[in-house]
């Protein structure tokens, strides 16, 4: 855990206190004065903690605040368990960036964010549907969009490995600097592209395992073919035609990529993009940032880019962060004005590029930086990774069922497994009967 402060001094009163929305919407008089603590994602691109710190420091010196913050990495869930044992105390840090699901898994004791949302919203633009569907729950927004660790897990493909076996120029199908030409880039398409990789001697990477990389790319291919396992209402739908066609993809995909994908984890994939082994691989750009520091020919060769249309359209697995606030709170006010500064262009637009255009800020104006046009190598590689033009929709595995269910069906992997039991030899009915089965004890719960 990294910890940073900045120097005490007492909240300014009066005019100052009242100033813009921007700058400090709800820091009023000394209610608000004192101290403010944070436990913030500790980013796994070097200094790109920085950005948020700086950001938090202005602030804080602007407001007169002191502020702790505490970066709490994600590995061995110490970010979770951390969230979790202040929600029991109900103690802990007045700011929490929450992941995915936790919003929803904690609203009873979040502090409505509805008073600095809609203001956002109509200043930054519109959030995605899925930043909505996790982050609002029966009209009250829980926690605010992070720019900070949110991420499209899309295709991030071989220049050269696509174009010599595949027959696809995925620069020319998704040029720098202009709209998408991939009509014909669709799941027929990239079926064809993985056989023919796979033939060529550099399959695919798509997981078919347990963790986060490999639901997400399950979510897509689902939502692509419009597979929902619970609907909006809670009912169990997982005996559909959607459904049985997105498993028989997966047991058609399966077939041509590398044999130990069921056991592939959240590295796995990274690993064999580096590695140069792989034509293919879904994750945001983590595995191609490696590759400039490890592997810079193989970096030479990369393209972020946009999946594949299935029959009920183009979907992209959006993972977002956001930032609470506790009700256990004694600081709220300041609280929210710190989460609006650091929703500003200025801001979230330093954070995109000390993250070398990894994170994504969620606000719909916010999606043509200048990061993601001119990072390389290749120039322009990271262009389309924000979806500049919503040429796909953003989605997350496990939706629209209600939260409490979308969230194990997406914790315990039930896509992927529903997938490797099918692959396996598994009877289509047998697995469809086993999943209603899982889903029944879900929505039990």
């Amino acid at each position: 855990m990294i910890r940073s402060k900045f120097g005490r001094r007492r909240l300014v009163v009066g005019a100052a206190a009242a100033s813009a929305f921007v700058t400090a919407p709800f820091v009023r008089g000394a209610h608000a004065a004192g101290k403010l603590t944070l436990a913030l994602w500790d980013h796994w691109v070097p200094n790109a903690n920085n950005a948020t710190k700086t950001a938090i420091d202005q602030w804080a010196e602007k407001e007169k605040v002191e502020v702790q913050v505490d970066f709490i990495t994600s590995q061995g869930n110490k970010l979770l368990l951390t969230g979790a044992a202040e929600a029991q105390a109900k103690s802990g840090h007045d700011v929490f960036a929450f992941s995915t699901w936790l919003p929803s898994r904690y609203g009873n004791l979040l502090v409505s964010m509805n008073d600095i949302m809609e203001p956002l919203i109509k200043q930054n633009g519109a959030v995605n549907a899925t930043v909505e569907y996790l982050g609002k729950v029966d009209g009250k927004w829980l926690a605010v969009p992070a720019t900070v660790g949110s991420q499209i897990k899309g295709p991030c493909s071989r220049i050269d490995l696509m174009k010599e076996l595949a027959g696809i120029d995925v620069q020319a199908m998704y040029p720098a600097g202009a709209p998408p030409k991939a009509d014909a880039w669709t799941f027929d398409a990239f079926l064809k592209a993985a056989e023919a990789c796979n033939k060529g001697g550099h399959p695919f990477g798509i997981g078919v395992g347990t963790t986060s990389d490999n639901v997400d790319s399950a979510g897509a291919i689902f939502h692509g073919f419009g597979a929902q396992l619970v609907d909006a209402k809670g009912n169990i739908t997982v005996k559909s035609d959607g459904v049985r066609q997105a498993l028989d993809f997966y047991k058609r995909l399966m077939a041509h990529l590398p044999p130990d994908v069921p056991s592939w984890d959240d590295a796995s994939n990274n690993k064999w993009l580096v590695s140069g082994k792989g034509a293919m691989i879904m994750n945001p750009p983590s595995a191609w940032a490696v590759a400039k520091r490890d592997a810079p020919k193989v970096a030479e060769q990369l393209w972020t880019h946009g999946f594949a249309q299935g029959p009920k359209g183009r979907f992209a697995p959006f993972v977002p962060y956001f930032w609470g606030v506790w009700n256990f709170s004694k600081n709220q006010a300041a609280a929210k004005s710190l989460i609006v500064h650091l929703s500003q262009k200025p801001v979230v637009e330093s954070m995109v590029a000390a993250s070398n255009g990894y994170d994504l800020p969620s606000f719909a104006n916010f999606t043509t930086f200048k990061t993601w046009a001119e990072e390389g190598p290749p120039k322009g590689t990271l262009y389309h990774y924000p979806n500049p033009y919503n040429h796909q929709v953003l989605s997350i595995a496990g939706a629209p069922a209600p939260h409490k269910i979308g969230e194990q069906i997406y914790v315990q992997a039930l896509q992927t497994q529903m997938a490797v039991r099918h692959y396996r030899g598994e009877a289509l009915e047998k697995t469809l009967a086993w999943a209603e089965n899982e889903l029944e004890g879900f929505t039990r719960n």
